[in-house]
């Protein structure tokens, strides 16, 4: 029995070795670059609390705001109102504010919708999916969409309302 477990230590050890050089090739040399100011933003189609689908690509001609945020996290907590704020400021004027939450549940994320009195569209990223393909690592992270769908500014950390204010209005056509 001592040797055949040494041949299965042995097996299990060239599995994870395996898995593990693939995952680690496949992070440095395949994975997707995270988008930079200037490039295409990605497209995305994700269902919102209300129950309606919102696909990125549909916003085009708009200004898009997307807001990567969580409920743990006290600078999202702190910039909510200032989002809210410029969503009525700019209500029909061709400006879309996204607030794109990672994968929490579902009751959190509507208690803090119900707690800050957020009106715009939250987005519920699932499998975090969105998140991954926009590099987001840190909450938040903010991203201004030009109306062409290109990327304008990229925001990582808390803005105030100065900040949101001048960025729509710097990638709004003249």
């Amino acid at each position: 029995m001592g040797k055949h477990r040494t041949w299965i230590q042995i097996a299990i050890f060239a599995v994870v070795i395996l898995v593990g050089g693939w995952t680690l090739t496949n992070n440095l040399f395949f994975s997707d670059k995270k988008p930079t100011e200037g490039a295409s933003a990605p497209n995305f189609k994700l269902v919102g609390l209300d129950g309606n689908m919102k696909e990125l690509a549909e916003l085009k001609g708009k200004v898009v705001v997307v807001n990567f945020w969580g409920t743990f996290c006290e600078p999202c907590r702190d910039e909510m109102p200032a989002l809210e704020r410029q969503k009525e400021k700019w209500a029909g004027k061709n400006v879309e504010i996204l607030g794109l939450n990672l994968n929490e549940p579902r009751v959190a994320v509507e208690n803090f919708v119900n707690q800050y009195k957020v009106t715009f569209p939250i987005l519920l990223d699932k499998n975090e999916e969105t998140r991954k393909r926009y590099g987001v690592s840190q909450y938040p992270t903010t991203f201004f969409i030009k109306p062409d769908g290109k990327i304008g500014v990229i925001r990582v950390g808390q803005m105030d309302e100065a900040f949101i204010d001048q960025t729509i209005s710097s990638l709004l056509p003249s």
